[in-house]
């Protein structure tokens, strides 16, 4: 069966996870889930992801992450472009996500970026998500 929408699937599964206090969600491997994963662990929002190739697509692992006290670290995490309404911005036009306190995973020519990394290299590009 195939999936409108495979990145609102694995927001939604990352967001259910966290709901669920959950230490890792698995989903379908994509290249693209990949590099939000990467963006996702450089901002310090999940632990670690992990790529198994077993089957003809292979899965992908998010481990999730959690203060001391077992608050997750992701409260909020939102699709923003969807297939039936794309939102692209300019470099002036990008959203800041709760004033700068979450971010903006975009995709641009320079790949799948944050926000911050946008405006310091002048590109605008589709809105992916918000991260909060």
């Amino acid at each position: 069966m195939s999936m409108s929408d495979p990145l609102a699937d694995m927001l939604t599964r990352i967001r259910n996870g966290v709901m669920a206090r959950f230490d890792s969600v698995t989903m379908p491997n994509s290249k693209a889930k990949v590099n939000i994963a990467k963006v996702l662990q450089e901002e310090g929002y999940i632990t670690d992801y992990l790529i198994n190739d077993d089957g003809p697509q292979g899965t992908l692992t998010v481990n999730l992450k959690y203060t001391v006290d077992n608050t997750p670290v992701i409260t909020g995490i939102k699709r923003v472009s969807k297939p039936g309404l794309r939102k692209y911005a300019r470099v002036d036009a990008i959203p800041k996500v709760l004033n700068g306190l979450g971010i903006a995973i975009l995709s641009s020519s320079h790949g799948i970026i944050t926000d911050k990394t946008a405006r310091a290299n002048n590109v605008g590009g589709e809105i992916l998500c918000e991260v909060w």
